[in-house]
């Protein structure tokens, strides 16, 4: 892990534990590196509660309880699809925040309304706060889309915690 992430979710978990705040993820695009990122560092367990890797449409709805109308009107990468997969994770996890990202990594899957690089965060709270935040990274190499995608989520979440 780079000291970039580790210092993010250092950060995200020391928020979260001033505050008593368990965490989930509900990730897409990128498989899992939220969830991992921070659970690399030592005694994450009194924060992180679990995360969702919902890749593919069938796990988005049976997971997270993502409807089929918005995954068939808004697509699988959209505002709607990130705010469903957080508000599915808040309930399936009962945790006090959870970040949901979903979006395309590249190098293929894009299109001229949803390129590479296209990536959509939500970030949600018990208490009712739901931010989301669309990034349009380009066409970097998966590798680089999926690590900005992790800081980018990292972020949301501090922000989140420290609203609280």
């Amino acid at each position: 892990m780079t000291d970039e992430l580790r210092i993010a979710a250092t950060a995200v978990l020391d928020a979260c534990r001033a505050r008593g705040l368990k965490i989930a993820t509900a990730e897409s695009c990128t498989g899992g590196l939220v969830a991992g990122a921070l659970t690399e560092i030592a005694g994450s367990s009194d924060v992180v509660d679990r995360g969702f890797i919902t890749y593919s449409n069938a796990a988005k709805q049976q997971m997270l309880g993502v409807p089929a109308d918005t995954l068939r009107d808004h697509g699988a990468v959209s505002q709607q699809t990130a705010e469903a997969m957080a508000r599915g994770a808040l309930q399936k996890a009962k945790v006090d925040l959870v970040v949901a990202i979903t979006g395309i990594a590249g190098p293929g899957g894009g299109s001229a309304n949803k390129p590479v690089g296209l990536v959509h965060f939500a970030a949600a709270a018990r208490s009712g706060a739901l931010t989301h935040k669309e990034m349009r990274y380009g066409d970097l190499g998966r590798g680089l889309v999926r690590e900005k995608s992790v800081l980018q989520a990292l972020a949301m979440l501090k922000g989140l915690a420290e609203q609280r």
